[in-house]
């Protein structure tokens, strides 16, 4: 009776994988789409999802909608000669549930972006000025990158250089490849770096010390 039951079974989890592979069904490959006219996010909220809450109608603002901070020309003095400002919905909280956002990205002489991925995006950009490069599919002065992968951009030019990228999620994340690897904390044993890398222990010594780990 037992093995009656069991090759049932067997021949409902078949038939069930088949339909799967057979007709196959919608994936969503971005943020979901909005379920109203708007939902600006409620960072106060006591509950957690995967997103954020929407804030009560009653306490929307217009300020919600704007910012201005695409705008202004970031610092660029640091170790890396760049500086983003992120328009994503922790900065702009009218962009929750919307699957986009924007970043400014300014760039000294020699400037560079360094290697870095976004989990959560595509990305497009468009350099408004200056010269880049670009560290994967670049059509005149405007590229695109596919989710995940790791890219970057530098000056090049002359002068300075200012980038505006668009990403299809309102928080697209940033994994930063030389952080990541060299200044996480807690930090990734030399022992695996040595070995992934094929150096010495003290190269990996010398290159954590530059980012302070």
């Amino acid at each position: 009776m037992s093995a009656m039951i069991s090759w049932k079974l067997f021949c409902l989890v078949s038939s069930l994988m088949g339909g799967l592979l057979l007709f196959p069904f919608r994936v969503s490959s971005a943020d979901p789409d909005l379920l109203q006219d708007f939902c600006v996010a409620d960072f106060n909220a006591s509950i957690s999802v995967n997103g954020f809450p929407c804030k009560p109608a009653d306490e929307v603002n217009s300020d919600d909608f704007f910012f201005d901070g695409l705008s202004k020309e970031g610092n660029t003095s640091n170790m890396f000669g760049w500086s983003v400002t992120a328009a994503n919905v922790l900065a702009f909280p009218g962009l929750n549930t919307l699957g986009i956002s924007m970043n400014r990205v300014d760039f000294a002489p020699g400037g560079l972006n360094p290697p870095h991925s976004h989990p959560r995006a595509s990305e497009t950009g468009v350099v408004i000025k200056g010269k880049l490069l670009v560290g994967f599919v670049t059509t005149s002065n405007m590229f695109v990158v596919p989710r995940g992968l790791v890219h970057f951009q530098i000056n090049v030019g002359k002068g300075k250089a200012l980038l505006f990228t668009a990403f299809n999620s309102q928080l697209p994340g940033s994994a930063v490849a030389a952080t990541t690897l060299f200044a996480s904390k807690p930090s990734i044993p030399n022992e695996v770096l040595t070995k992934a890398f094929q150096v010495d222990d003290d190269v990996i010594k010398n290159i954590k010390s530059k980012f302070g780990s």
